[in-house]
């Protein structure tokens, strides 16, 4: 009886070693699946086997399985007992893919990259198209949460083949997504890869086209050209829509906004940077619309001015400026024109669907610190940040997006006068905790104890907004309290563009987002503004650089509504539309370093 059993036992292992390795063998060995048993069994077969090799197989088809059933912990620890460098190449792939996932499962991309990196991802190409797809999909996926996404692109383009139908779709959409997102001088550079360099081309010429008709027939176009690429045969579903949005030629727009008044500098800049762009536009031969400045601080009642506008033949309204007339807007069921506000209503206030508001909301570059941030890997901060209304609104934004992106805000301060300063910090920093102790240690001892103030060391970066002359003050006390190593990530507000080597040497090694008006240079529509109003070289130029931006938003509301995920890559910002039709902006980033300003990379999306 005992004989039988053992016989039985023998064959159901057999059985499951069989069943734990794919066929047909190859050089590079088999590679495990699940079977047919339970986590349990499998390690049971393991722990009993007399192979290493068998053992081998049988814990990662184990730590497989419990990663399917999404217990991840688990799928770790099997994961760990496993000798991967004694492995054969397949089964190899087989682990660092399966590492690969897990360390994203714990949002962990360079960690999955690390796993990704092993050489035995050199055969990944002899073997199965099933393995192929996990860990190419892999693969892009960790690229992407690192802001690798050209990188990321190209492992999706070596799992197109390999796919069809909604997967292959999906891939698609998941392509596109990934270099439309890129800037213009990225998709320049030439790509090895010739289905790669398709989708840059074809990425660069929606994003060179200026109009929804330009950008349509540069789909057309360029479909034309590469009738063979997967874009052409199945247009991503972005595009796709794109091509299905009804063109309505804009021919005039009413520029709206108050000619006196405490904001009428404010409406001057904004003013010559939109029409600017208006005639840089007919310069280039463009069907740029006409356009006709009404005065806001003169018309009697909205109600008076949209039966203007009408009458005069406008489609559209830019404008206005000032907040009051933005909130009676918001408050109206519905408006006669569409209109692209240049200020916004009260957040959470209702509008109507032909309301859409734009402006420099200081809440943008709180949530660009925030993504910034988390994108270094940052986790516990403090914050600086003025006191008032508009410090409130800005602290407010940065929590919001900071802790819901899992992040810890650990001290918060109003920046108070200069004589109070030096206290704040330290009170931040918890360094008077620190001397008490430094004094304690003295009396206890009965003499003088060499003992440097040590500041709390969970607070990993701080995020300012401030003025420059109050950023000229944080920087320097910083140092001041032994904590001159802590990152500042900053908001736009304290960089003055004024060029002053002392002030910016007082703010060396902070980093703050800014408009890459104010960071490109090179652009020639701002060289041309700049040589027509040199005010605009300074800070002031973030508001020729909104009107800019206005006259390019003009004609593209209805299609940023319709793609949430495209993007205007304009000079105040790389701009998006919210489900409230709020223009959000995302900024480029730099830092004061030996009294100049220098650009920093982007940060990933």
């Amino acid at each position: 009886m005992i004989a039988c059993l053992r016989l039985f036992t023998a064959l159901c292992f057999a059985a499951l070693l069989a069943a734990c390795a794919s066929s047909p063998s190859s050089s590079l060995g088999e590679l495990p699946r699940t079977p047919d048993a339970s986590i349990e069994q499998l390690l049971e077969q393991a722990a009993s086997s007399k192979s290493a090799q068998d053992a081998a197989l049988l814990r990662l088809s184990a730590a497989d399985l419990a990663y399917k059933q999404k217990d991840f912990p688990r799928a770790a620890r099997i994961l760990e007992q496993v000798p991967i460098e004694s492995l054969k190449p397949a089964q190899q792939i087989f682990a660092a893919t399966l590492g690969a996932e897990l360390a994203m499962s714990r949002n962990q991309p360079k960690a999955a990259l690390s796993a990704l990196s092993h050489p035995s991802l050199q055969h990944l190409a002899e073997l199965p198209a099933e393995q192929q797809v996990r860990t190419y999909s892999v693969h892009a996926a960790a690229l992407e949460a690192d802001g690798q996404a050209l990188a990321a692109a190209q492992q999706r383009v070596l799992l197109s083949p390999l796919l069809s139908g909604a997967a292959a779709s999906a891939n698609n959409d998941a392509t596109w997504a990934l270099v439309a997102a890129l800037p213009a001088e990225q998709l320049q550079q030439p790509a090895s890869d010739p289905v790669l360099a398709g989708w840059t081309s074809l990425a660069l010429a929606v994003k060179s086209a200026g109009t929804l008709e330009q950008q349509q027939a540069a789909i057309d176009t360029w479909r034309q050209q590469h009738p063979d690429h997967p874009a052409a045969k199945q247009l991503p579903s972005a595009l796709a829509k794109l091509k299905e949005l009804a063109s309505q030629p804009l021919t005039k727009i009413a520029l709206l906004l108050p000619q006196e008044g405490p904001l009428a500098g404010v409406a001057r800049a904004l003013r010559d940077g939109f029409m600017a762009a208006h005639f840089q536009a007919q310069q280039a031969g463009q069907q740029a619309p006409a356009v006709q400045v009404y005065d806001s601080s003169r018309i009697g009642s909205l109600e008076d001015f949209y039966r203007q506008a009408q009458a005069d033949g406008v489609q559209l309204v830019v404008g206005p400026l000032e907040k009051p007339l933005v909130k009676k807007l918001a408050a109206n069921p519905q408006l006669p024109l569409t209109t692209l506000a240049l200020n916004y209503a009260d957040a959470g206030q209702q509008a109507p669907a032909q309301l859409f508001q734009f402006g420099l909301a200081a809440e943008d570059e709180a949530r660009e610190v925030s993504r910034r941030a988390r994108a270094d890997g940052m986790v516990r901060a403090a914050a600086m940040v003025p006191s008032g209304e508009w410090g409130d609104r800005v602290l407010a934004a940065f929590r919001q997006d900071w802790e819901s992106n899992g992040g810890t805000i650990v001290a918060a301060e109003r920046i108070a006068q200069p004589v109070a300063l030096a206290q704040q910090i330290a009170n931040m920093f918890q360094l008077r905790q620190s001397e008490g102790r430094a004094q304690s240690m003295q009396s206890a001892v009965g003499g003088n104890v060499a003992a440097q103030p040590s500041r709390r060391q969970d607070i990993e970066f701080i995020f300012l907004a401030s003025t420059p002359q109050q950023a000229q003050q944080i920087k320097p006390t910083l140092n001041f309290q032994y904590a001159g190593d802590v990152p500042v990530y900053a908001t736009s507000n304290l960089y003055s563009a004024s060029g002053d080597v002392n002030q910016y040497n007082d703010m060396n090694g902070i980093r703050f987002c800014e408009t890459p008006w104010l960071l490109d240079t090179s652009n020639s529509l701002r060289q041309q503004v700049v040589q027509q109003w040199p005010q605009a070289a300074g800070s002031i130029g973030r508001l020729y650089a909104m009107g800019v931006d206005a006259y390019a938003l003009a004609p593209r509301l209805g299609q940023l509504k319709a793609l949430p995920d495209n993007r205007i890559q304009g000079l105040s910002g790389s701009l998006s539309m919210n489900p409230s039709q709020r223009i959000e902006r995302q900024l480029p980033w730099a830092e004061f370093a030996g009294g100049q300003v220098k650009r920093l990379p982007d940060t990933p999306r």
